[in-house]
């Protein structure tokens, strides 16, 4: 191994070690975001109520994929799209 290899699989080894600290620093953060608070009246509550509201991983697979979802369930429901048509008549 050429001196200029070394030195180009060190700077790789201390990048790779730069995005491990990136990510230990974001599970941090990760960590204190769910931790937090709100108030409500006299109460505090947790400001993500549930897993899915902090990280909603079908949401990220999706967009990742490219795959579209409508926001409303309404398009999805195809018995409740035929009950709306007909109750318009």
């Amino acid at each position: 191994m050429t001196i200029s290899e070394y030195e180009l699989r060190f700077k790789a080894y201390r990048l790779k070690k730069l995005d491990e600290q990136e990510l230990i620093h974001r599970q941090a953060w990760a960590n204190w975001q769910v931790q937090a608070t709100k108030q409500q009246g006299k109460k505090q509550v947790p400001v993500y109520p549930t897993f899915k509201k902090f990280f909603d991983k079908r949401k990220f697979e999706n967009e990742i994929l490219g795959i579209k979802n409508s926001d409303s369930k309404f398009n999805q429901d195809s018995k409740l799209i035929n009950l709306m048509k007909k109750a318009n008549k």
